[in-house]
């Protein structure tokens, strides 16, 4: 079965808006990463690709557990987010990554952000109340 006939039968998958954002953010950052300089691709690269995975992993895990239980690993996403904002910064400051660039991974990772915050606010009242 080729392709086009597949998604004749079977419509692509749904995930969460977050989701779908985070993939959005690791396919533009994938494209940067293979051209960065070998020293930081080595490096700093390695951690950002890391923390970009680790956050669609975490998130993608919390979105299949019980409301009691997705605080947590809501809290360990909107780390791993709030890291990999300083390490892009610091590619930035050193030159490496462009202001365009730049601009572009922080105003994304800025709405996933606001997008975390909300569902972690939203888990913790709804927890609270019970």
């Amino acid at each position: 079965m080729n392709a086009k006939t597949y998604s004749k039968y079977y419509p692509p998958p749904t995930i969460l808006p977050v989701l779908e954002k985070l993939k959005a953010v690791y396919l533009i950052w994938f494209e940067y990463y293979k051209n960065l300089p070998k020293i930081h691709r080595n490096s700093i690269g390695q951690k950002i690709d890391k923390y970009l995975i680790d956050c669609i992993e975490t998130v993608s895990f919390a979105s299949f557990l019980s409301k009691d239980e997705k605080a947590p690993y809501i809290r360990i996403a909107i780390r791993k987010l709030d890291t990999l904002k300083i390490l892009l910064m610091i590619l930035w400051e050193t030159k490496v990554l462009d202001h365009k660039k730049y601009i572009l991974f922080s105003v994304k990772l800025d709405e996933i952000g606001k997008i975390l915050g909300g569902w972690y606010g939203s888990v913790i009242k709804n927890s609270s109340r019970n």
